[in-house]
Formats: C-alpha cells, structure tokens, sequence
C-alpha cells in the first residue's frame, strides 16, 4: 500500500492551489499512485513547511 498524507477533507485553496487537507497539488494528488517513493518523500516532506505557510 502506498502511504498517502490524504485525511478525506478535500478542499482545493484557490490562492494556494493547495489541498486544505493534506495540503498537496492537484497534481500531486492524481499522479499520487504513479510517483516513484523518492518522488512521494520529497512530497511528504515538504508538507509541514506547506501547513505552516499563512495564507
């Protein structure tokens, strides 16, 4: 199974263009299955500096 940041509260920011629930692209979150491991840890890594960002 492929481990994924998505918490079921989809909600797409249009300033942001992030996910308010795993905070993602649209992007990110339809090529989610086909991204290499590395590709995804970039992703997931990423992810708190993206929380944090006000907006």
């Amino acid at each position: 199974m492929i481990r994924s940041p998505c918490i079921k509260v989809c909600a797409i920011d249009p300033a942001s263009g992030l996910c308010a629930g795993c905070w993602r692209t649209l992007d990110e979150i339809a090529d989610w299955a086909s991204l290499t491991p590395e590709a995804r840890r970039r992703i997931m890594d990423d992810l708190p500096a993206r929380a944090a960002r006000p907006g």
